[in-house]
């Protein structure tokens, strides 16, 4: 089972969304607070439908509380536009821990320095990012298309 983590969300119809991408290919949810919703929002119900009861979903106050419980600290994957190597290079494992930022920053610096693996999303020079919905539903897709494949 993968580990999706959103850091400091800020979008409840994204985060819907992506609990229902967790639903629909088995992965757990991590959220880091502060969130800029209410996790009662009725966005966030409305985009993660009638599946949010079924998602595996855990809340964290803050990055330390998250970090701790992580038993290897080497299968942490941090999304980044400013990162070198692409998630479509990387060898994903059942475990790992994909860490995406909030919508409108990204992962803070600080974030960043606290874990070696830094992955990018190539994209066309003409944009800055993805939708945050969509980049986990891209990682998720060629993380669980590897598993597969090991299985």
């Amino acid at each position: 089972m993968l580990n999706i983590v959103l850091v400091e969300p800020e979008i409840p119809n994204n985060t819907g969304n992506i609990g229902r991408l967790c639903v629909g290919t088995e992965s757990r949810l991590h959220l880091i607070h502060p969130f800029g919703f209410v996790i009662n929002d009725k966005n966030l119900k409305r985009s993660g439908l009638d599946y949010w009861v079924h998602l595996e979903v855990t809340e964290y106050q803050n990055v330390t509380e998250w970090k701790a419980q992580i038993p290897d600290l080497s299968r942490v994957f941090l999304m980044s536009s400013h990162a070198k190597n692409s998630y479509l290079e990387t060898d994903f494992q059942d475990g790992d821990w994909l860490v995406f930022g909030k919508e409108s920053k990204g992962l803070s610096e600080e974030v960043l320095n606290e874990f070696p693996n830094h992955l990018t999303i190539p994209m066309s020079s003409l944009i800055r990012s993805f939708n945050i919905a969509n980049s986990v539903a891209f990682v998720i897709g060629e993380a669980k298309r590897q598993i597969g494949l090991k299985l």
